[in-house]
């Protein structure tokens, strides 16, 4: 655990500019108005592969907001195919998420704004925020977050770090596992079989799981496997922001083309409006849909 003994000459408390909010958000917000981040309560879990955990990153009422915004527009979780870059479905991920936009209210600028802070890597560098929900048997087979593809490569360089905030406790299982980490600690039948081998963290509401996808010199650092054990009681709720080596962007999109073969799909389901994130975008920020969601 990283502690500071002595206020001066270094606080271990950073501290952002106060800001006014208004409405639902102001519950968030209340009671601390101010984002801080406090170094005493981040645990150093592993540097094969460099894992940090911050106990209470979130607060509970920061929790439950990420999870409101997300609740009524999940989709199917998809993976980045390892050739073309382009997402799939497959049986390796199985919960249901759906992507935030950057700064899409004060709780979540905020957050990002923590993030940064936390990390010491810039906001830019980040993709937006993903919520995933995992039920009953829901599970993300160990896999790393660094791409093998050119096109996401090409969108920020490799994603160098990942931050997983844990939105809700659960009761069994949907632990994050590094199975190729080296771990002498005994786990007792709290733990789910498939947390028992490599370093483990069981989600606990509002905290948070850093590591490193790269290593110092930036070549991929394959110890970083991970995985999220399947849930075996309750509801897992997560957050999850990866972070680039360079500003994260989408390229310019030439002309007027969908992204994914569902699209037509989607948009007949009325996605457009379930979930104008993904499918339409921003202006700074295209979605993936759209050329079916007639915006081009």
């Amino acid at each position: 655990m990283l502690h500071s003994t002595s206020p001066a000459p270094f606080s271990p408390f950073f501290f952002f500019s106060r800001h006014s909010v208004d409405g639902n958000i102001r519950s968030v917000t209340d009671k601390s108005d101010q984002s801080i981040v406090d170094p005493t309560k981040v645990i150093q879990l592993s540097w094969k592969p460099r894992a940090f955990l911050y106990k209470g990153f979130m607060s509970a009422a920061e929790c439950d907001h990420v999870v409101k915004m997300a609740k009524d527009k999940l989709q199917k979780s998809m993976v980045a195919d390892n050739e073309s870059g382009k997402s799939v479905l497959s049986n390796i991920r199985t919960s249901s998420g759906m992507f935030l936009s950057k700064g899409q209210d004060e709780v979540i600028n905020r957050i990002e704004e923590r993030i940064a802070a936390w990390t010491f890597l810039p906001k830019e560098n980040g993709e937006a925020i993903q919520v995933l929900r995992y039920e009953f048997g829901e599970k993300y087979e160990p896999h790393y977050d660094y791409f093998h593809d050119k096109y996401n490569q090409a969108l920020g360089g490799h994603r160098i770090a990942t931050v997983l905030m844990y939105l809700s406790d659960v009761v069994k299982g949907g632990e994050t596992v590094f199975p190729s980490s080296e771990d002498t600690t005994v786990k007792d039948d709290s733990w789910s079989d498939c947390a028992k081998k490599g370093i483990a963290v069981k989600p606990r509401k509002g905290d948070a799981l850093l590591f490193y996808s790269l290593h110092p010199d930036a070549t991929p650092d394959e110890s970083s496997l991970h995985g999220g054990c399947p849930v075996i009681e309750g509801e897992k709720w997560s957050a999850t922001k990866w972070i680039h080596v360079l500003p994260f962007g989408k390229p310019k999109k030439e002309g007027c083309a969908d992204e994914n073969e569902k699209c037509g799909e989607w948009a007949a389901y009325g996605e457009c409006d379930k979930n104008p994130s993904y499918m339409v975008g921003t202006q700074e920020w295209p979605g993936a849909c759209r050329k079916s969601c007639k915006v081009c």
